[in-house]
Order: C-alpha cells, then sequence, then structure tokens
C-alpha cells in the first residue's frame, strides 16, 4: 500500500509540473517500463524509476560496464518478476530502491545463493534526517514525503551482508565509508547517445557573439522544484550583474521562486519551463554562461558535477559553487570558475561577460574534459571494474 501512494505522489507531480500530455507519457513510461525484458548476464542493475537518477546510475552505468566487457541489465523494483532473477545473475546492484516485499525477495534469494549484493546511490537519501531537512522534501506532496519517512534503501545499507557500495562522489564516499562498507566512486556520465544528441545540436548552433553585438545569456538550470534556496545564495551578484550590464539576460529554466528583488529586471530574465532530456540540452547550448549555485549543507555538497558537464558538453562554461565536489571537477580559471561567495560570484561573471575569448577558451576546455572523464565512451575505473570481475 506505501509503495502504490508513492506511486500516486509521484504521478500527481509529474502531471502537475509537465502537463496532463507529457506528465501522462511519463507516468506510462513508468507503468511499462517494469514488464521490460531482462536478459540473463553478469551484473542486474535495480532501480527505482525511469527518472534521471534512473538513467544516469543505471543505464548509463550498465553502458560504461558493457564497453568493458560486462553483461548487463537494468530493470526497476516494481517488476513483478524480480524475485525471478536471483539465479540469472552474479552481482546485483541496487540503486535507490524501496525496500517492497519484491525487493526483499530478490535480496534474500540472492543472499542464499552467495551472490554479490551492491549498494548504490547518487544522493543523501539514505539517512531521512537529511532530505527531510530540505526544501526540496517541503515540496513535495504528502505521498512523495512517504518515500522519505525511513532512508530510501537503508535495509540494503545496513545489512551485514552488503559489503561494498557505489556512489558519485568522494563526499558521499566517505560517509558510507563510516558504515564500515568498501567504496567506489562511479562518476556520472553521459551516454553514447546523450553524445549523438549533442552532437545534432551543436550543429544547428550559430557561433556567439560579444557583449556589443548581442546579448550575453546567463543560464540556470534547476531541473526539479526545491532549488529556491540554492538559487538564493548568488541572488545579490546577479542582481548587481544585471544592474550593471543591460544586455546581460538571465534564463532561468525549471520550477523556480526568485526573489523580489528582480522584479526591476524582469525584461532581462526569460524563464524556460520544465523540460525533457533532448530539450534540457538544447537549452543549455543557447546559454552562455551556466551557474551553479549551492546552499551550504550535507545534502547540497553530496550533489554530483554532473550540471558541469552537462554544460561542458554543449560548450558553454560554468561558474560553480566552490565546494568539495567541484573543486574536484573544475580547474579554476582553466575549464571554468569556482565562486565562494557575492563578491567572487560577481568577479567571475563579469569577466566572462566581458572577455569572449575567456568563454572561448573556457568552453573548448570544458568541453574537452567532458569528453575525456564524463562519458561512457571514455570511461575509466580499473579498480572497480577488477572488483567486479572478482565476483563473477
Amino acid at each position: 500500500m506505501k509503495t502504490l501512494l508513492i506511486k500516486t505522489g509521484k504521478a500527481l507531480n509529474a502531471l502537475k509540473q509537465e502537463g496532463l500530455i507529457r506528465g501522462g507519457k511519463r507516468v506510462a513510461k513508468s507503468f511499462f517500463a517494469q514488464f521490460g525484458r531482462v536478459r540473463p548476464g553478469d551484473i542486474l542493475f535495480v532501480t527505482v524509476g525511469v527518472g534521471d537518477s534512473a538513467r544516469y546510475r543505471a543505464h548509463n552505468q550498465a553502458e560504461e560496464l558493457r564497453l568493458h566487457g560486462f553483461k548487463c541489465s537494468v530493470t526497476i523494483q516494481d517488476n513483478p518478476f524480480l524475485p525471478c532473477y536471483a539465479d540469472k545473475f552474479k552481482i546485483f546492484i541496487f540503486h535507490r530502491t524501496l525496500y517492497t516485499s519484491k525487493v526483499a525477495k530478490l535480496v534474500e534469494g540472492a543472499k542464499k545463493m552467495g551472490k554479490e549484493i551492491i549498494f548504490e546511490t547518487d544522493d543523501l537519501v539514505f539517512d531521512p534526517k537529511y532530505i527531510q531537512a530540505t526544501s526540496h522534501y517541503e515540496k513535495m506532496n504528502i505521498l512523495e514525503q512517504k518515500q522519505y519517512e525511513k532512508g530510501v534503501g537503508e535495509e540494503i545499507l545496513k545489512d551485514p551482508y552488503v559489503k561494498t557500495c557505489v556512489t558519485t562522489t568522494a563526499y558521499l564516499a566517505k560517509i558510507l565509508e563510516s558504515y564500515g562498507k568498501k567504496v567506489f566512486v562511479s562518476t556520472n556520465k553521459l551516454s553514447l547517445k546523450d553524445l549523438k544528441t549533442v552532437e545534432r545540436i551543436l550543429e544547428t548552433k550559430s557561433p556567439i557573439g560579444d557583449l556589443v553585438s548581442k546579448s550575453v545569456r546567463i543560464g540556470y538550470f534547476s531541473g526539479t522544484k526545491g532549488h529556491d534556496k540554492n538559487f538564493a545564495t548568488v541572488e545579490n551578484a546577479l542582481v548587481r550583474i544585471l544592474e550593471k550590464y543591460p544586455k546581460v539576460k538571465l534564463v532561468l529554466a525549471g520550477p523556480l521562486n526568485i526573489g523580489d528583488k528582480f522584479e526591476k529586471y524582469e525584461n532581462q530574465i526569460e524563464r524556460l519551463p520544465f523540460a525533457p532530456w533532448k530539450k534540457h540540452l538544447e537549452n543549455i547550448s543557447n546559454v552562455d554562461i551556466n551557474i551553479i549555485p549551492l546552499e551550504d549543507n550535507p545534502f547540497c555538497e553530496s550533489k554530483s558535477e554532473l550540471k558541469f558537464f552537462e554544460a561542458g558538453i554543449s560548450s558553454v562554461p560554468s561558474v560553480a559553487v566552490s565546494n568539495e565536489t567541484y573543486r574536484e571537477a573544475i580547474e579554476d580559471g582553466v575549464d571554468g570558475f569556482l565562486a565562494g561567495n557575492e563578491d567572487e560570484w560577481f568577479e567571475k561573471l563579469e569577466k566572462l561577460i566581458l572577455d569572449e575569448n575567456l568563454r572561448r577558451h573556457l568552453r573548448k576546455e570544458a568541453r574537452e574534459k567532458t569528453l575525456r572523464e564524463y562519458t561512457t565512451k571514455n570511461s575509466h575505473n580499473s579498480e572497480y571494474y577488477n572488483y567486479l570481475r572478482s565476483k563473477l
């Protein structure tokens, strides 16, 4: 019953956020995904659903492993045949799954056969106190919130049988290690299909002019609801930019509430609705500067660097919050900028606004780093691959 309520809450949110047609398609996709074909092999990814997290952490991770010789399949936690797969794979990777009766039966079956079980997460949702303290949680409907009454996947994480975890960042890895687990960091990556999609977009993209000939567009892509406080951390710096540079445009994508201080600059602000994946990439490619602000708290600190490489693959430079994850991802002034306070945000944005050559340099470097570090095609994580091979 609880799982049904959660799914109902998510369906209602999809319809509200994306509209009847697009939201309805997402709900239908989620329903039919549970009956997708699962081919036996080495590794089975069991994921929560069909959203962005599942794409990055199950489908793209499976593609990466296939490119390194593993036979992988992906299914969702609602698959009615889930318990039957215990003898068809040697390794089971559970990504943010609720501990449903089907998941529990698969876990028990795998344990009886001595199979490898791995806990996988890309967010700090396995301890409910972190997610419940966020504005994202506050904006969920009451049915969606039921998913986070307990830590998502905590039953698997805390199972003594489970010795290994996979996650997205060094920050999350340290927290998981405190549970006594061996942890591998496998970063988020773009798929082969993602690369083809971006290439088609870039083929039709017009060259970026300078500040004299056109506006410089600063983009913030919230993606989902609950990012108001993240954006609020850079509001003052952005207001200063809009005041000083009337030709600068601020592009705000997704559900976002902004402060009254922006009313004066209404003509410089463009709002874009929540967009499906391909349109999201198109929207990113049409800005000149991408910004990545985050609150200073553990939940936000655990976020991966995907906003950097989603912009980077589209040849868009980023200014990002200077936290552990982005300090590891971005070389300040080389392939992006880092900012730790209002003055730094203003300074870094101003440099990019005024210097087209600098924007061009950072565009090139960000794209090259993305291709080198954040694609399944160029993935390299030999320690993780060798560990998986040792369990086959």
